[in-house]
């Protein structure tokens, strides 16, 4: 009996510490990552600016090939929205906001099972190389102190991801 209050009084404390803990961290994450990428920023802008071409590159895709898809809104540039849904990925909705051909796209990315909303920029730029591509997320997990834990190491979570889907971006530019 004496082992199991101690137990559940080392569960009750690690609880408080993850709770109150969260509560003492930033809500807010900054994810950013370059590659250049071995071709010209019209051709990588056109992989990036149409969400069917992200399925080619992008590494939650590659994850998960039966990941439902929905697309609406113009075919590419501002205002194109995909949905999708996945056992392994989550679900969510990325709404490209702004497009500028060759130079920038800027999206909005919603996450329904955090209920938060972040905000990424692919910004493009010529060079000796090819094309310099740096993608930035940032957001706020909100007040839930344990989601507060998932900003504190965004980076290093997603920016696996993101030089995935860049190496894949290259790859992919390389084929067509």
């Amino acid at each position: 009996m004496k082992v199991l209050k101690i137990l559940l009084g080392l569960v009750a404390l690690l609880a408080a510490v993850l709770v109150g803990g969260g509560y003492l961290l930033s809500g807010d994450f900054k994810v950013s990552r370059e590659a250049v990428v071995a071709a010209p920023p019209d051709k990588v802008y056109a992989l990036l600016a149409d969400p069917r071409e992200w399925k080619r590159w992008a590494v939650w895709n590659q994850r998960d090939p039966a990941m439902k898809i929905e697309y609406s809104g113009p075919a590419s540039g501002s205002g194109a929205r995909w949905s999708w849904q996945s056992a392994s990925q989550g679900d969510g909705t990325m709404t490209f906001t702004v497009a500028e051909p060759g130079r920038q796209l800027v999206y909005e990315l919603y996450f329904p099972d955090f209920k938060t909303t972040s905000r990424g920029t692919v910004m493009l730029s010529a060079d000796d190389s090819g094309t310099k591509v740096t993608w930035t997320m940032q957001g706020n997990m909100g007040k839930n102190p344990l989601f507060r834990w998932f900003a504190l190491n965004a980076d290093s979570m997603v920016g696996k991801d993101f030089e995935e889907s860049l190496a894949g971006l290259q790859r992919v530019a390389k084929e067509n």
